[in-house]
């Protein structure tokens, strides 16, 4: 058909090419693996290689492949594969025990995909956990945790108003009973009236009332009101979904469901995370970092503690200063008496990243404070010149243990001074932080202060590993769901509109091949519902062609030659195909928009393959019904 032009004979070769190549990598299925990564403070080498090897062959395990790889955001790590999921737990087992706690053992889902092809960009689908399996977790909230933190931060910006606003006050802590707010001691009654004036002024978020006095002491109760706790309890959930979300983007997830669940849990879905060990320590960590004052040092030697002799003395006696807290570095050869104020902390954080320290070639986290934290920083460092300031990480972690045939779960929060230093000069928003252990150290903090810190700390209450079984039985049945339709719709067109049929019959068969070569390509995450999905984009990309063959029956019935009637098809059934096709365009973008998880899923598949259809059903049938018929004379179509 000479009315066919050329440059769209070259579109739907382009197309089809690339849709074949794209949609390869979903021919090859992930390997089930066990992967092995150093714990803190140890790394890998091809002697640790070679014990994993020893062991599994003491075990009598055989594996597909074994190799040492190195990614940047993980460091080094060795992954062996196996030929299935038994294989796979019992060498897990094996590892574990030869291993010791020096390594992480965990299970991994590693690609196949040929080299070539993820060169150019080929990747398979990502499939979603009722499919491949996965981790699913239920957090908890910590409510007490919310108002300790609140109830701190007011007590220690109500001491630095009244500092401000110079009026005298002998003390500002908080009540003895949680909930119950900030205590103001005063040396007289005025005293006492202008504290609350204002405090009540600045802070109107505290109820303020006048406590029992004794003496000299004059008593102020400044109490966080009963909406601002509501709101601030909103507030922590709001805030930690969406840390938890940056935190889970890290770990490469694709389509995370985090998700409230009542007022105060969290509920997180994780599809083909295997080690729910490595989520539940992106996850469920708080870890950050406070810059505080350094107040003096002490080194043991072997036999005692040599230094600062306050702080030697609060080692042996346990008798801390009440201004300060007693911490230690990683190895607990050094203790450090640092100051209870902190300057700033990485809730202050607006960037970070990792380095290296140019004069000694030591990890590094390069830190940029907003404008708060930057604020406090350069009134810190301009009064304290020559004066040590230490580095804290802070990690909040739970303690599991089973007590009396139950699962005990305890918070814990450690804390390590990473560095301390002499302040050399003034700085503010920008400067460096040194002492880590090794580069994936640094790598891994920058992701937590990146990611944000949890506006209070949260327990995983519950988690499930949901394992691969399930998720291949659905594969299998899902593939037969879309190849039963597949072959009844190609046999129906076949039989009813002959050679046109078999036309699109091919057209059917590249739209499934361009609609999975799409969605690897932006990557999709392919679930139950978007198999769904697929099944009915391909039920529906057949009425375009129904509507082609009839209006060519038509034409043919009205007198016209075949070629004339072949045109004239295309061009007369296009106006109908684009009217409908745009209708179920607009209900496939409304529930990719607005709808989430599975009814999202389904959507997402649905917008993709109309558009695939389209393009297959008109122009691709086109392309190939002009190569058959062109430059022939036809007395008839077999339509």
């Amino acid at each position: 058909m000479s009315d066919f032009p050329r440059w769209k004979y070259f579109l739907v070769a382009v197309v089809l090419v690339l849709g074949i190549l794209y949609a390869l990598p979903n021919a090859y299925p992930p390997l089930q693996a066990v992967q092995v990564t150093p714990a803190q403070g140890t790394s890998l080498d091809p002697t640790v290689q070679q014990k994993v090897i020893s062991a599994l062959q003491a075990a009598k395990l055989s594996y597909v492949d074994e190799s040492l790889k190195h990614d940047p955001n993980r460091g080094d790590y060795i992954v062996v594969g196996f030929a299935n999921g038994d294989l796979q737990k019992s060498a897990a087992d094996a590892l574990k025990a030869a291993l010791g706690e020096n390594y992480n053992v965990g299970f991994n889902l590693e690609s196949t995909v040929p080299r070539w092809l993820g060169v150019i960009g080929g990747r398979a689908m990502p499939l979603g956990l009722d499919l491949q399996g996965g981790v699913r977790f239920l957090m908890a909230v910590d409510q007490n945790d919310i108002i300790d933190r609140q109830e701190n931060r007011y007590t220690q910006d109500i001491t630095a108003l009244l500092k401000d606003k110079k009026i005298s006050f002998i003390s500002v802590t908080r009540n003895a009973t949680r909930g119950q707010g900030v205590i103001v001691v005063t040396g007289s009654q005025a005293d006492r009236t202008a504290a609350s004036d204002a405090i009540a002024t600045e802070y109107t978020d505290l109820a303020v009332t006048d406590g029992q006095s004794t003496g000299d002491r004059f008593v102020l109760n400044a109490v966080i009101k009963p909406n601002k706790l509501h709101d601030l309890q909103v507030s922590a959930i709001r805030q930690n979904l969406t840390t938890l979300g940056n935190r889970i983007n890290a770990l490469g997830v694709s389509e995370p469901v985090i998700q409230a669940q009542g007022e105060d849990h969290i509920s997180v879905e994780l599809a083909g995370v295997q080690d729910p060990a490595e989520a539940k320590k992106v996850i469920g960590a708080t870890a950050t970092l406070q810059y505080v004052a350094g107040l003096g040092e002490a080194r043991f030697n072997g036999r005692d503690w040599m230094g600062d002799q306050t702080v030697a003395d609060a080692v042996h006696s346990g008798n801390i200063p009440p201004d300060a807290h007693l911490y230690y570095n990683a190895e607990n050869t050094i203790a450090y008496l640092v100051s209870k104020n902190i300057i700033a902390s990485g809730d202050e954080l607006a960037d970070a990243s990792s380095g290296t320290d140019q004069q000694t070639g030591s990890p590094s986290v390069n830190v940029t404070l907003n404008s708060v934290g930057a604020s406090k920083m350069l009134d810190f460092t301009r009064e304290n010149v020559g004066k040590p300031m230490a580095v804290v990480y802070v990690e909040n972690t739970t303690d599991t243990k089973i007590v009396d045939g139950k699962e005990v779960r305890t918070p814990k929060t450690t804390y390590q001074v990473i560095n301390y230093a002499t302040i050399n000069g003034v700085f503010s928003n920008k400067f460096q932080t040194t002492g880590l252990g090794s580069p994936k150290a640094a790598s891994d903090l920058v992701t937590m202060l990146k990611g944000g810190s949890l506006a209070a700390r949260m327990d995983i209450v519950s988690e499930g590993v949901i394992g691969p079984s399930l998720g291949q039985d659905n594969i299998d049945k899902g593939l037969k769901a879309v190849l039963l339709g597949l072959g009844l719709v190609l046999l129906a067109a076949a039989i009813y509109y002959k050679l046109f049929g078999l036309v699109a019959d091919i057209a059917l068969f590249f739209n499934l091949v361009v609609l999975v070569a799409v969605m690897s390509m932006i990557g999709v995450t392919l679930t139950m519902p978007g198999i769904a999905g697929i099944v009915l984009t391909l039920g529906m990309a057949i009425d375009a062609n129904v509507l082609i063959c009839e209006r060519v029956r038509e034409e043919l019935r009205n007198g016209s030659t075949p070629l004339a009637a072949i045109r004239a098809g295309y061009e007369k059934a296009w106006a109908t195909i684009l009217d409908a096709n745009v209708t179920h365009l607009i209900a496939a973008l409304a529930l990719t928009t607005m709808g989430s998880g599975p009814i999202k899923g389904f959507g997402v598949t649905l917008l993709i393959g109309i558009l695939t259809s389209m393009f297959t059903s008109v122009t691709v049938t086109h392309a190939i019904t002009a190569l058959i018929h062109g430059g022939r004379k036809l007395k008839t179509l077999s339509v």
